[in-house]
């Protein structure tokens, strides 16, 4: 579907497999913001891609996912913003970037979004995999984790509200100002990550088949409620929750996976067949 300099994208009927890479040592650059961005307008378009239901993030080359945002580009930028005497306030919020638009898409999206963090992640690269919906983490002396402060820095692409709403404010201030770096299973142990295994994209690929047997619309009300869940009162929560279910009842695909259960032709607990 595309080939860039820095993501390819293969599609495979409803997944997608999203590739990130750079030969200047996988790191994330403006070209990296830009390709991903447009991979992902196109594929969060139901008229371009209307059997879209999942979406793999993943590293190209072996052993990483995204290093983390190139330095030299942010040094250059500081430099520049620096010498024009720039000055930031919070009442004056800064514009997003190509990467906040990335973050933006997945998460509003209807897509699910898995990231197989192939190798090492740090950064820009952590914050994206952070955005996914699901994270699968392979097995290996690999680096992960938000270590900006090193930088006299902060997470700028949305870790700092990741970290805080995934582990709560006390571990998320631990991590990042101690600019704690993971190992894969401490992701797990965590829960940042579903799983640590061998190969992180053939159980993302295998999570995905899971994920197309089940209604579309389901998946996309799930995702919708727990990732609003934060902004909303408990009563607003359980009303769109009840609302959302209902509308569930009503899907096509819904009715005969319940019909199966109703007449005993398999219990709640069995998983509806994959297709082949």
């Amino acid at each position: 579907m595309f080939q860039g300099t820095r993501v390819d994208c293969v599609l495979e009927g409803g997944v997608a497999l999203v590739r990130l890479f750079n030969p200047n040592q996988g790191l994330m650059d403006e070209a990296t913001e830009n390709e991903l961005l447009d991979v992902l307008a196109r594929l969060d378009d139901k008229l371009t891609w209307p059997e879209g239901r999942v979406v793999i993030l993943t590293g190209r080359d072996e052993g990483v996912f995204v290093r983390h945002y190139d330095v030299a580009v942010l040094h250059q930028r500081a430099q520049a913003m620096a010498s024009r005497g720039k000055r930031f306030k919070l009442d004056r919020p800064v514009p997003q970037g190509g990467i906040h638009r990335c973050m933006d898409v997945i998460e509003r999206s209807d897509l699910i979004f898995i990231a197989a963090l192939n190798g090492v992640a740090m950064g820009g690269g952590f914050e994206l995999a952070l955005a996914c919906d699901l994270r699968i983490v392979q097995s290996g002396d690999f680096q992960l984790g938000l270590p900006e402060l090193n930088l006299g820095l902060l997470p700028g692409a949305g870790g700092t509200q990741a970290l805080a709403r995934l582990l709560g404010t006390s571990a998320a201030l631990h991590c990042l100002l101690t600019a704690h770096v993971f190992d894969p299973q401490e992701l797990v142990q965590l829960r940042l990550a579903s799983a640590c295994v061998e190969n992180a994209l053939a159980h993302a690929q295998a999570l995905a088949k899971q994920l197309q047997a089940v209604p579309a619309r389901a998946c996309a009300h799930i995702k919708q409620l727990v990732r609003q869940a934060p902004g909303w009162s408990q009563e607003q929560g359980r009303a769109n929750e009840r609302t959302l279910f209902c509308d569930c009842m009503i899907d096509a695909q819904a009715l005969p996976l319940m019909a199966d259960v109703a007449q005993g032709r398999r219990t709640i607990a069995d998983k509806p067949a994959q297709s082949s």
